[in-house]
């Protein structure tokens, strides 16, 4: 098994080393990187390791600004002192969520979670394809939003999930598009609404945009790797795909 750990206190980043081999001396521990910056190069010139053991907050910055520009596909335990950040943790494929200080009995559970799911005896084929169980580690124990309550003056007024066109947000303001092109603030962010949206039916194409599969219309070929996207409803802007996350956004669609 290969092991990154993005932590940075040297003295916790040695002892979650430590730890880790007192489960198994055969585990690689292929780095341990302190900041955002130095774990985005090292990201970029190097494979994906087996599992990755994240803090949260970092030199320069949190790990969900390393997260925003690279998309990392291995399975996470978050080891971080904070609750706060839980419900974040379920954007990416967040196997565990241990706290500070990390406690040994707790990270052989994660480390066995990880085996379980993982790991295949030798002679059988895996019981299930890495997409799907890390689809089912998103998924676990959630149920999907299924309508919104907006305000429309003085009235309230229940709006269907089917009937959402997009989500975005300008000016520190989220707002529901529905498919008519009607425009609603809601309290919630994009963050969260992410987090609690279904991953088959909307898909996050930047940081101000939440898109449903039904809005649309058709997708151009851009410049730089990007894609165009033109949806069912009026927009006061260009939709644009970065060039990072053309290509799952295309898989995405086409499911």
């Amino acid at each position: 098994m290969k092991v990154l750990i993005i932590e940075d206190e040297s003295l916790a980043a040695d002892k979650l080393e430590r730890m880790i081999l007192r489960y198994d001396q055969s585990i690689n521990i292929l780095d341990k990187l302190r900041s955002v910056e130095e774990s985005r190069i090292w990201f970029q010139n190097n494979q994906p390791p087996d599992l990755l053991f994240m803090d949260i907050h970092l030199l320069d910055g949190t790990c969900f600004d390393l997260l925003d520009e690279i998309d990392i596909s291995c399975p996470v335990i978050f080891t971080t002192a904070y609750q706060d950040f839980v419900f974040e943790s379920f954007k990416v494929h967040s196997l565990d969520y241990l706290i500070k200080p990390v406690n040994y009995k707790k990270l052989q559970s994660s480390l066995e979670k990880f085996e379980k799911l993982f790991s295949k005896a030798p002679g059988q084929e895996e019981a299930t394809e890495y997409q799907q169980v890390m689809q089912a580690l998103k998924s676990a124990g959630k149920d999907y939003k299924t309508r919104f309550l907006v305000k429309f003056g003085s009235r309230l007024l229940p709006i269907g999930i089917e009937q959402v066109g997009y989500f975005a947000s300008r000016d520190r303001i989220t707002f529901l598009i529905t498919t008519e092109g009607k425009k609603y603030p809601i309290s919630a962010t994009l963050d969260e609404l992410e987090a609690s949206l279904d991953p088959s039916l909307f898909f996050r194409i930047n940081r101000q945009l939440i898109l449903h599969v039904q809005s649309i219309r058709q997708v151009h070929k851009y410049f730089n790797g990007r894609l165009k996207v033109d949806l069912n409803q009026q927009t006061e802007e260009e939709i644009m795909v970065s060039s990072r996350r053309a290509s799952e956004f295309q898989q995405w669609l086409d499911k």
